[in-house]
């Protein structure tokens, strides 16, 4: 088990963060962290190691958001460094706090398909296992977040020109 902290202990966090924010993701990641350790008898292997600590991660991301109601789930937005990329739109002029705004304006189906596939980097079949929905519709999330986002986000774009 030690191994697999040294191993995915940061991914586990930021994963957390992402969702609840740096505050309570420490607290998550070390509930998550237990939680694998006393059911790791039940990992059979069908998806990545990384995968299956990131489903028992949201479980409790989102047991601890119903709870505090800390954090908004994207507040990480003001100090990551990343940001995701919208497509069709210059990266370059997104205002961190438009996107911020237009990615808590989504549906939390919508925001949670967008930080799984963009900002995790799972693929399609990994965020449907883990949110135990049909490939086909994290597909469909994917492409009606992505045309909100862009509608929120080009007017801030023509804006800045």
């Amino acid at each position: 088990m030690e191994d697999i902290v040294r191993r995915y202990y940061e991914d586990v966090w930021r994963f957390c963060a992402r969702r609840i924010g740096p505050e309570a993701a420490s607290d998550a990641t070390q509930e998550t962290f237990v939680t694998a350790q006393r059911r790791i008898s039940d990992f059979e292997g069908r998806s990545e190691l990384k995968t299956w600590l990131f489903g028992i991660a949201l479980n409790h991301c989102r047991n601890l958001h119903r709870k505090a109601r800390n954090e908004g789930p994207v507040e990480w937005l003001r100090t990551d460094g990343r940001e995701p990329a919208i497509d069709g739109l210059d990266s370059q002029l997104i205002d961190r706090e438009a996107l911020r705004t237009a990615l808590a304006n989504l549906s939390e189906e919508h925001r949670e398909v967008v930080l799984m596939h963009e900002i995790d980097g799972l693929t399609y079949q990994e965020a449907a296992d883990l949110l135990e929905i049909p490939v086909g519709t994290v597909k469909s999330r994917l492409h009606h977040a992505f045309a909100n986002l862009r509608a929120a986000l080009r007017g801030q774009e023509e804006a800045w020109r």
